[in-house]
């Protein structure tokens, strides 16, 4: 999926239903801001509104996630197409995902021993090190959740 096609398309169907874009961002019940990022192609609809938006523009899922309209000819070729490139989409998201979760576990796992060892040695430090140890969980936490929840953006 091309972002900026995508974006193009619905500056198009907009100006062909002539409509503003505060006029779609009020009959969507979102900023006009949004509007123009589509448009920009700086990021996409919500899932939450593809349906809305298509209605308004009279358009299909499957043409906005295409950037055009599609004939009846293509329109299966296109709707299989779509398809894989979202779930190649959500797929490079869950790895990305794992990967930080890993790193952020190996991290955890290299630096503990480290830090108890530097306690160790010198005790004085005892809260440094009770604070270092709560502040690598919730950094870690934080990612994980952050990512899942940005995860949840992309699809």
């Amino acid at each position: 999926m091309n972002q900026v096609k995508i974006g193009r398309f619905i500056a198009d169907c907009r100006k062909e239903k002539h409509i503003t874009q505060a006029q779609l961002a009020e009959k969507l019940n979102i900023t006009n801001r949004a509007v123009s990022k589509w448009e920009t192609g700086k990021s996409m609809p919500d899932v939450s509104i593809m349906v809305e938006l298509c209605g308004i523009l009279g358009i299909t899922v499957n043409e906005l996630l295409s950037g055009e309209r599609i004939s009846m000819e293509h329109y299966q070729k296109k709707a299989e197409k779509n398809l894989i490139e979202l779930q190649e989409k959500k797929e490079k998201a869950r790895k990305a995902l794992n990967r930080v979760e890993l790193i952020w576990t190996i991290a955890a796992v290299l630096l503990a021993p480290v830090h108890f060892m530097i306690n160790y040695y010198y005790p004085q430090n005892n809260g440094t090190g009770i604070g270092l140890l709560i502040l690598l969980i919730g950094l870690f936490l934080f990612t994980g959740y952050f990512l899942r929840y940005y995860e949840l953006r992309l699809k």
